[in-house]
């Protein structure tokens, strides 16, 4: 019977030491083997584009992460931004994890949204030798903004009245072709967010920050009505990537974003 005793207390220990470390996952979502993550994929330094041709970046590498702790094979679905929550509604996609400010229409929408985990703000970005300055210079000048983004938002909402003091406000489909209008002189500035405006100057020579900070937001991870178990599945696995130290190693790949994640930063 001892015999017994300690070959079953063996077991259950064996058990016990196996299921360490694993987030718990609800029974809702157990069998679940795929995930499909929607990203903006020119959207540096959230999620882009590699040197090797496949799509990184910190939410990407956060997200791989996750899906490795899990079990679950990911794979990357490029929304068209202005468009993401109607793809996320369609299927194509099981969450929009991309540099995404949390909206309070996203809420009364019923989505269900992830803890915030970065603090962002807009910013303007110009070309160095255009002698702008502050936002007050651009008076009467044209302002690129991409469609569909929160700084489109603010720019017709909290920011009308500095809006309204730009001769036009140009709307594209991406950042990129934000900074292609801007390097070709048809906008004056780019209205964008500050890590996105913080990658393009350091990898763009001629181009300069305005030193404002125009709006301040959240980022997180929007997931579709009734997704609550599969949401809290992901945060918990984002949990246990902070514990160990995986997601701080991740991050310091990414310095320019590092201060304003809110999970290393609390």
């Amino acid at each position: 019977m001892k015999k017994y005793l300690a070959l079953l207390m063996a077991a259950l220990m064996l058990v016990a030491l196996a299921a360490c470390g694993k987030p718990k996952v609800d029974p809702a979502i157990a069998d679940r083997t795929s995930f499909i993550i929607g990203i903006d994929p020119e959207y540096p330094p959230f999620s882009y584009l590699g040197d090797d041709g496949k799509y990184t970046g910190f939410d990407v590498e956060v997200c791989q992460a996750v899906c490795d702790a899990l079990g679950w094979k990911m794979t990357v679905f490029c929304v068209n931004w202005d468009e993401k929550l109607v793809q996320l509604d369609s299927l194509e996609c099981d969450c929009v994890w991309s540099g995404m400010t949390i909206l309070d229409s996203m809420k009364e929408a019923g989505y269900v949204l992830s803890k915030p985990y970065y603090d962002n703000t807009q910013v303007l970005v110009v070309k160095e030798d255009s002698g702008f300055n502050s936002s007050a210079d651009l008076a009467g000048k044209i302002v690129a903004v991409q469609l569909g983004t929160s700084g489109e938002l603010l720019l017709n909402e909290d920011l009308a009245d500095l809006s309204a003091t730009f001769s036009n406000v140009l709307t594209c489909d991406s950042f990129l072709k934000c900074f292609t209008e801007l390097a070709g002189n048809s906008v004056d500035a780019v209205f964008v967010d500050l890590p996105v405006a913080a990658s393009y100057v350091k990898e763009h020579a001629g181009y300069k920050i305005i030193d404002e900070q125009l709006g301040a937001e959240q980022y997180g991870i929007a997931f579709r009505s009734g997704d609550t178990a599969l949401c809290e599945a992901v945060e918990g696995a984002i949990a246990d990537l902070v514990k160990s130290g995986k997601y701080a190693e991740i991050a310091a790949k990414y310095p320019d974003i590092v201060n304003n994640l809110l999970f290393l930063n609390d």
